[in-house]
């Protein structure tokens, strides 16, 4: 970044290489009870979103296209994603821009309005 006037340069975070995150403290395992008050609902990596964008996010589809054939060969497992946020939060801007990325064969997306009286009585994720 070039030195404007009186302004001081501003060094820029560039993606340098994947980005380290301990997805285990987000895993739910088989056979534990599960208490989601303890699992984190951010993600603390401080890295520059157009970096990301343009080298991270390549990488990681070309990853999940591998990974979604594997397991659309195999009928054996799948995979869930939960995204939960407010109202206006991106929900349907992330779903649109990562997964129509893959296979639309392999994807299946299912949307929750208002939840009904009954749902209200149980906590959010059993409505999945």
């Amino acid at each position: 970044m070039e030195n404007q006037g009186n302004q001081e340069s501003v060094p820029e975070k560039k993606y340098d290489g994947p980005v380290k995150i301990d997805i285990d403290r987000y895993r739910a395992r088989e056979g534990e009870k599960i208490n989601l008050k303890k699992f984190p609902t951010a993600c603390d990596v401080n890295v520059d979103k157009e970096s990301v964008k343009m080298s991270a996010f390549p990488k990681a589809l070309e990853e999940l296209n591998l990974l979604q054939a594997k397991l659309y060969a195999q009928s054996t497992y799948g995979l869930v994603i939960v995204l939960q946020a407010m109202d206006a939060a991106g929900k349907d801007g992330t779903i649109r821009h990562v997964f129509s990325h893959l296979d639309p064969n392999g994807v299946h997306v299912v949307s929750f309005k208002q939840p009904t009286s009954e749902e209200k009585d149980h906590d959010y994720m059993w409505r999945i």
